[in-house]
């Protein structure tokens, strides 16, 4: 294959990534420094009459002029050398620089550095490989400690009494609806349940933060954000038990809630899967130049997905505005961390691929609440992404499927449970503002409960959705293949009626 078609078809075009004209001209004179460089190294014999080949340009023609119309058009097609902002450099500072580099390409007067596509790279004598990890651990951000009392020095986002008692009072419906939940499936009522228990702050506090213009792609453990956007608690009981008002008409397992007009993408349980997405859909809000990110939520176990790995590169080469929430609860359902990865955590993934990133106490709700504020800020305004690791433990069990105590030693549940409960911790900050009391506290418990409860029994007594609708919504017209199936399953249902649900029209 020709070289210049090898260059065509390693590279994206300008018009595909918005290289400027500035970034174009500094392309095509660092690529024509290069040519002359590589040229007076050539016998002198080569300099007349045969054609000059550069190593660092792979056609058989020489570069074009420096600053010609072609050399900015031959820039513009040139995805391998297309400009990335790195260290706050913007392309025209680049562009500077390049004007201030000696012809020869080099830097420095002892030719120890050279400018590569995405900045400057020095060269050096000595062979060194990069150590395996930091000598140190990446700092937590934290604002609230253990007692619920600001440290000394902290810095973080300020919230009105009205948002800091929402927010509590939000995190203790989540807390009773997972416990009820989960008592109603231990009883039968419905087939499946997850829990938030010990991250009722990330949910919250993370949700607190956002306009409800963004769009969240959720993993599983985040229904506190639905709960935050206004999902109702009828809402998630019509889910829960797969009724007639259930969104999903029953298709769906329980917890995989979802809502169009909370702008609250519908839960997938394959791990990472939604992370892609969250891109694209980040990258749209970019293109319609919309005051908005989206933001999604995954486990460590997610970060061991091909998935997540595809996104945060999509992401950063695309600068899309998304905050990438990584829930780092220590275990993969029985797979602890030290089992998944040798990293320091997660956050430290994103240096590698050129994402800002930030360790986040996630059972502190306003270390959470600030680090989210302050992230969706710099996705938006700065147009690129963001990585937030949130330390926090899973309190529960992974699912009404699991029995956790059979891998994770009971006492270390119960230290997590009890002296880092994110809840408790919070009301002490709250209540030690004189925002909250004990009377309101009794009067909030009881009233969700009761509500709840109703809400239960309301779905439970909703009808079904009919057997037609395991049919519809996927074509315009339905074809012959799925009439015949839905035809067989009706004769079936018929002649075995003892075998299928009688709450289920048929």
């Amino acid at each position: 294959m020709p070289a210049c078609h090898h260059w065509r078809g390693l590279e994206l075009g300008r018009a595909e990534h918005g290289v400027s004209d500035m970034a174009a001209l500094w392309l095509s004179r660092a690529s024509t420094q290069l040519a002359r460089r590589a040229a007076r190294r050539l016998p002198a014999g080569r300099g007349s009459g045969e054609p000059t080949t550069s190593p660092w340009f792979l056609g058989a023609v020489p570069p074009p002029a420096l600053g010609s119309t072609a050399a900015v058009e031959t820039s513009r097609r040139r995805g391998f050398c297309s400009v990335r902002r790195f260290a706050g450099e913007s392309s025209a500072a680049a562009a500077t620089v390049v004007d201030e580099e000696p012809e020869n390409g080099f830097v420095a007067s002892d030719q120890q550095a050279v400018h590569f596509p995405g900045g400057k790279v020095s060269f050096v004598a000595e062979m060194n490989f990069l150590p395996d990890s930091m000598k140190e651990r990446i700092n937590c951000y934290r604002v609230l400690d253990d007692d619920g009392r600001t440290i000394s020095g902290s810095r973080f986002q300020e919230v009105s009494k009205e948002l800091a008692v929402k927010m509590y009072s939000e995190m203790v419906t989540l807390q009773i609806m997972d416990t009820i939940f989960y008592e109603a499936q231990r009883q039968g009522r419905i087939s499946f349940y997850l829990t938030s228990n010990g991250e009722e702050a990330i949910n919250i506090a993370s949700a607190a933060a956002l306009s409800m213009d963004d769009i969240v792609l959720p993993q599983y453990r985040e229904p506190g954000v639905l709960l935050w956007r206004g999902f109702t608690l009828q809402e998630f009981a019509n889910q829960c038990f797969g009724n007639k008002l259930d969104y999903g008409k029953g298709r769906q397992m329980p917890i995989h809630y979802g809502s169009n007009r909370l702008n609250y993408f519908t839960v997938s349980s394959p791990i990472a899967t939604q992370l892609p997405h969250a891109v694209g859909a980040a990258y749209s809000l970019k293109m319609d130049k919309k005051d908005a990110c989206a933001i999604t939520y995954f486990g460590d176990g997610g970060t061991s997905e091909g998935d997540f790995h595809a996104a945060l590169n999509f992401a950063a080469v695309m600068e899309a505005p998304v905050i990438f929430f990584c829930r780092n609860n220590g275990w993969a359902i029985s797979t602890p961390t030290t089992e998944q990865f040798r990293s320091d955590g997660v956050v430290i993934r994103g240096q590698a691929y050129g994402i800002r990133g930030i360790r986040v106490d996630g059972n502190d709700a306003l270390a959470v609440y600030s680090a989210v504020h302050a992230a969706r800020e710099m996705a938006i305004t700065e147009g690129r992404p963001i990585l937030v690791e949130a330390l926090t433990y899973r309190v529960g069990h992974h699912s009404t499927s699991d029995d956790s105590t059979k891998y994770r030693p009971v006492d270390e549940i119960e230290h997590w449970r009890t002296a880092r409960d994110p809840i408790s911790r919070y009301r002490k900050w709250v209540q030690g503002n004189d925002w909250w009391s004990d009377a309101e506290e009794s009067e909030l418990r009881s009233r969700v409960r009761k509500e709840l409860l109703q809400a239960i029994q309301v779905a439970e007594r909703m009808p079904k959705p009919p057997v037609a609708d395991l049919f519809t919504d996927v074509y315009d017209k339905i074809p012959s293949n799925l009439c015949e199936q839905e035809q067989l399953l009706r004769d079936t249902i018929m002649k075995h009626p003892a075998d299928y649900p009688t709450d289920v029209p048929v």
